[in-house]
């Protein structure tokens, strides 16, 4: 088991509404089904344990691209959307926010019964996990969230977030259950992210010796000493983030340690909500839109006989196949994937709901069939995958905000829905008070 990636996002405060919600859960199944048909399972596995990647998939699903609410609605749509077809996948989700989490022993204990995995020693490593990131490595964010997705052969991804009020910022963790050596002892890959003061890193390997001082000093004279002693250091009640100076290591410490960091991918994203053109890689998504068109909405739509698909929804089945498909150093633009179908709060637009049904019926059709053996339909979509990584080194095409703003002003004409309502026409828009 390793830390497989963190990302720090803003706090972003509200709530997903039932009609994005129930969406969301129906893309987010449908796009797990796809993945595990072509890659199976344990590759699932890793997407979840991706940071960028993570990111990418809350935002193609119309959840908010930047903030720390994605987290909170992909684990929640997943749980809602994977229960069903737990048996068929062999796939499990577990946890979630608040009390939610606290439930993930018990969960596990009982797909444990069903499933035939050891559901108590899972329960002891969603609980390991936990306090590693909550206890072990103070980097003054609180845990709040735990997620924990298992496999019926028992392998399994966690996701994590914690919040740090004062910086008004959440921090999620990825682990993953490969190549694990010891919960205590460098189970992280690398940790990375903004500077929020010292870090106590109790999983460093050069903190064994303490670690075992500390067990073998809670043994011989107990948890009342300890707390007296502390009390007379003026330990007790000082912030993670002000430890005394006396206990910086020295600098030359650093340098190895940084280039070790670095190793793991680490998502930043930034506090504005708005999708400005530095956050997309512009060349990826004029690959996409000239991968649509060139498939061309009839042919396509006759290929894959789902009834009203048209220009506007291959564009967006471009990006989606794009998550399915792609490899991790394509997902360093999280934005980019929320051109696919906008975000609730209608940034970068409003989200365009009848784009999104058909969206989900395509792929909906396509995995139908592959169960079936017919994967034509399903194959088709990886296609203009493909085609899209073809085309996007000489496509051309809008730019970023110009390609925004046209679909705010089509945005009623696809169902176009916000937290604030339906979208109206910009001319009616314009004479509302």
């Amino acid at each position: 088991m390793r830390r497989a990636g963190s990302a720090d996002l803003p706090l972003h405060h509200g709530r997903v509404p039932a009609w994005l919600g129930r969406r969301m859960s129906r893309l987010g199944a449908v796009i797990t089904q796809a993945i595990v048909h072509h890659y199976g399972r344990d590759e699932f596995l890793r997407r979840l344990a991706h940071p960028f990647w993570f990111q990418s998939f809350g935002a193609v699903m119309g959840m908010d691209w930047h903030s720390s609410g994605i987290t909170t609605s992909v684990i929640g749509a997943l749980k809602r959307g994977l229960a069903p077809l737990s048996g068929e996948l062999g796939l499990h989700v577990c946890g979630g926010r608040g009390n939610h989490s606290r439930k993930t022993p018990q969960e596990l204990a009982a797909i444990g019964e069903r499933t035939g995995f050891d559901g108590h020693a899972l329960a002891q490593a969603s609980r390991m996990v936990a306090k590693v990131d909550s206890a072990a490595l103070q980097d003054g964010f609180d845990l709040y969230l735990h997620g924990f997705f298992v496999t019926d052969d028992g392998k399994w991804a966690v996701v994590q977030q914690g919040m740090n009020g004062d910086t008004r910022y959440a921090r999620r963790y990825h682990w993953l259950s490969e190549d694990m050596a010891s919960f205590v002892e460098a189970p992280h890959a690398a940790i990375d992210g903004v500077n929020q003061g010292r870090i106590v890193n109790l999983t460093d390997r050069r903190a064994a010796a303490s670690r075992r001082s500390q067990v073998a000093l809670l043994l011989d004279r107990g948890p009342d000493f300890i707390a007296c002693e502390a009390a007379a250091l003026g330990l007790l009640g000082r912030g993670r983030d002000a430890p005394p100076a006396e206990a910086q290591p020295p600098q030359d410490e650093h340098p190895a340690r940084i280039a070790q960091l670095s190793l793991l991918p680490h998502l930043v994203m930034p506090a504005h909500h708005d999708v400005r053109p530095k956050d997309v890689v512009v060349r990826r998504l004029h690959g996409a839109l000239a991968a649509a068109a060139e498939c061309g909405p009839v042919d396509f739509s006759e290929l894959l006989m789902v009834p009203g698909v048209g220009a506007r929804t291959v564009r967006s089945l471009a990006l989606v196949a794009e998550v399915v498909h792609g490899t991790p150093c394509r997902f360093t633009d999280p934005a980019r994937f929320s051109l696919a179908h906008g975000g609730k709060d209608r940034h970068p637009y409003p989200v365009p709901c009848e784009v999104y049904d058909r969206t989900i019926a395509v792929l909906k059709t396509a995995v139908s069939q592959a169960r079936l053996g017919n994967d034509e339909k399903l194959d088709a979509i990886r296609r203009l995958d493909a085609q899209a990584r073809r085309l996007e080194r000489d496509a051309e095409g809008a730019a970023v905000d110009a390609f925004i703003a046209q679909e705010r002003r089509d945005s009623h004409r696809y169902g176009g829905r916000s937290v604030f309502g339906p979208e109206l026409p910009p001319a009616e828009a314009a004479a509302k008070p």
